[in-house]
């Protein structure tokens, strides 16, 4: 078994069960408050702050629409606009640039015969299949796109005519300036999805213990509580330059959206459900004692009101149910002696 060391207790369990060492068993005594061990499931929860946000990269940082178009910005979006796929993100000599969704950024003029990953993303967006092939079905989706948004229906898409972000956005900063000057490899916005998550930094010890999939409990600015699941994990640490330490990003999906709409890079509070054990003895944390000799025990009560001093080995602390995993000469159902309330 695992054990814990001497940090990771609340402080009530470091008070000394005092002076010399105890005896195994003591005389009568008077009354006691109880509570029963018991065997069964016990987990064990990482306590984080977290930022609600919409999430975007696996880091928290925006995705960044590129611009590729020469002249002159004659539209633009505006923060907390939401654009589609294929959809008009801005205009540039009053041509429209289109939203496309994928990874690959524009690069090249596109034109049936090409073959490659970023025409398949211009079909997800056009056709909602992964074609490689730029193809007269490509063509046709094309100009049919391109008459519906007043471009020249040419079927071909130039460098300069979309911008490419991994997903629909949601506009959280506009850098172009509208009459300003469209110049190619400039940012023209930052947007992240529709979708809002929780952004939580780990500590490097972290990192084991919080994996995707684990369940998560967010405590929102109104106190009302939210579930979750984390979603991604960093792989690498970073350096925080606020608090100078480094830290492992990671987000957490909200069960229900719903619960946090209209907050957005709030500050909530987090519980992370990680290890867990299916069938052990436990006991209230408060029924921990130290021994002088080192380590800790529990006092159970006898028959005929005499109590014994235990020596127990310690494992996982369930900090949401407030036990302790333990072993020692101990059974399911003893009564172990807890601070009278």
């Amino acid at each position: 078994m695992k054990r814990t060391s001497w940090l990771l207790l609340p402080a009530a369990v470091l008070i000394s069960a005092c002076g010399s060492d105890q005896p195994a068993a003591t005389a009568l005594q008077g009354p006691a408050s109880t509570v029963a061990v018991e065997r069964g499931a016990l987990s064990s929860m990482v306590s984080l702050n977290g930022l609600l946000s919409y999430r975007a990269r696996a880091d928290g940082s925006p995705y960044i629409a590129v611009n590729q178009a020469h002249g002159t910005y004659t539209r633009l979006p505006a923060v907390g606009d939401k654009v589609d796929c294929g959809d008009v993100l801005y205009r540039v000599d009053d041509r429209p640039v289109l939203l496309v969704c994928g990874t690959v950024p524009a690069y090249r003029d596109l034109r049936r015969g090409d073959r490659g990953k970023d025409v398949r993303q211009l079909n997800r967006t056009l056709r909602g299949v992964g074609d490689r092939r730029f193809t007269a079905k490509t063509k046709a989706a094309l100009e049919r796109l391109q008459r519906a948004t007043g471009a020249k229906a040419t079927g071909a898409l130039a460098l300069g005519a979309a911008v490419v972000v991994p997903e629909p956005a949601r506009i959280s900063k506009v850098a172009g300036t509208l009459g300003g000057p469209a110049r190619p490899g400039a940012a023209v916005a930052e947007a992240t999805s529709d979708a809002l998550e929780v952004q939580v930094q780990l500590e490097p010890t972290q990192r084991e213990d919080v994996r995707p999939g684990d369940r998560a409990r967010i405590t929102l600015p109104d106190n009302t509580v939210a579930k979750g699941t984390v979603h991604r994990v960093g792989t690498f640490a970073r350096k925080d330059d606020k608090a100078g330490s480094a830290t492992i990003p990671a987000s957490i999906r909200l069960e229900d959206a719903k619960q946090a709409r209209g907050l957005d890079q709030a500050p909530v509070q987090v519980e992370v459900t990680t290890t867990g054990v299916e069938n052990a003895l436990s006991v209230p944390v408060t029924a921990l004692v130290g021994r002088s000799g080192g380590g800790f025990a529990v006092e159970v009560a006898r028959d005929g009101g005499r109590r014994e001093l235990v020596a127990v080995r310690l494992g996982l602390f369930d900090t949401g149910a407030g036990r302790v995993q333990v072993e020692g000469d101990l059974g399911a159902g003893d009564q172990v002696v807890v601070p009278s309330l």
